[in-house]
């Protein structure tokens, strides 16, 4: 979205022809893999606001989270919710589920932000987009990024300093030789660059 704003009229015009002669929708993200096991799922507020610099919004993301996707069979490996997107790693056995569990935690923030900062009508959320897992190497990698993206944003100093994301449940549930043996493993190099800059 952000880039389409930039392009001139005539380069909107192809941009959409291009997209509709691919079959893709012409503005929304398309979403061509619908059967992957796995999927990297990420939301992003809107022109990356910091709706959620507060951690109660944080956890009531997270707490909106695990509700719908355990009421879908959504079950979430791996999770980050930083102060404007968050990110979840997922098995999704039905791809057709996901419009439905975000549209059922986004209206609901946006109505309940939007009151609270007496902002009636603001735009809260953008949409989301899915990557689909493609290998083990993809999956540990994309734990890895996750885990590791309130670092990356500069939100804190250490991984393990923020507490709206799975870190600590793998802490306690592998070890930290485990994990440390992912970073080395499966190191993040330039995975995610530009994907979500605030």
């Amino acid at each position: 979205m952000y880039e389409y704003r930039k392009l001139t009229i005539e380069e909107r015009i192809k941009l959409v022809e291009e997209r509709r002669q691919l079959g893709f929708p012409p503005h929304d993200p398309p979403h061509p893999i619908r059967d992957a096991t796995y999927y990297l799922l990420t939301a992003t507020c809107f022109e990356h606001q910091h709706h959620m610099r507060v951690d109660t919004r944080r956890r009531q993301v997270l707490d909106m989270l695990f509700e719908q996707c355990t009421l879908q069979g959504v079950e979430i490996r791996a999770w980050v919710v930083v102060p404007n997107h968050y990110h979840i790693l997922a098995y999704v056995p039905d791809f057709d589920a996901l419009s439905d569990i975000f549209r059922k935690i986004h209206g609901p923030t946006s109505r309940w932000w939007n009151q609270e900062d007496d902002t009636a009508g603001r735009k809260v959320w953008y949409r989301y987009a899915d990557r689909a897992i493609r290998s083990d190497r993809h999956y540990y990698t994309t734990l890895n990024y996750i885990h590791y993206n309130p670092v990356k944003h500069h939100w804190v100093d250490s991984p393990y300093d923020w507490q709206e994301s799975s870190l600590a449940w793998y802490l306690s549930h592998y070890g930290r030789e485990w994990l440390r043996e992912l970073w080395v493993n499966y190191p993040l190099r330039s995975y995610g660059e530009g994907w979500d800059c605030s």
